[in-house]
């Protein structure tokens, strides 16, 4: 388990050299899953320790939002004065995403045949 959590670790760190080296208007951590995923393709299956650990992490998650419950409510006289361009923003960036994935879906399924 501490060698799983190491080359996740590991993983980030590179993300995130790589990530300030070249100045990528990306964070860190999302370089560091591309990494990871590369590497597991590239291995062809999940090592069962990875796994292991990382049904541990996801079993914990919800944990992780609580900080960021706090700060809504912490900041919810910011969040009334701004509630309707948050909202819009939201709704605005959801709807994209969707006709985003939907469409690379589309484009994915045409190119297998």
């Amino acid at each position: 388990m501490v060698d799983a959590i190491l080359g996740l670790l590991l993983c980030q760190l590179i993300g995130e050299i790589v990530s300030r080296a070249l100045n990528l208007p990306v964070p860190g951590p999302v370089v560091g899953m591309l990494l990871l995923f590369t590497v597991l393709r590239w291995q062809g299956k999940v090592p069962a320790p990875l796994e292991t650990t990382a049904h541990n992490i996801l079993a914990h998650l919800p944990l992780l939002f609580v900080p960021a419950g706090v700060g809504v409510i912490v900041h919810l006289p910011l969040l009334s004065r701004e509630g309707a361009p948050l909202l819009a923003a939201i709704v605005v960036s959801t709807m994209v995403t969707l006709l985003v994935t939907g469409l690379t879906i589309r484009l994915l399924r045409n190119r297998k045949g």
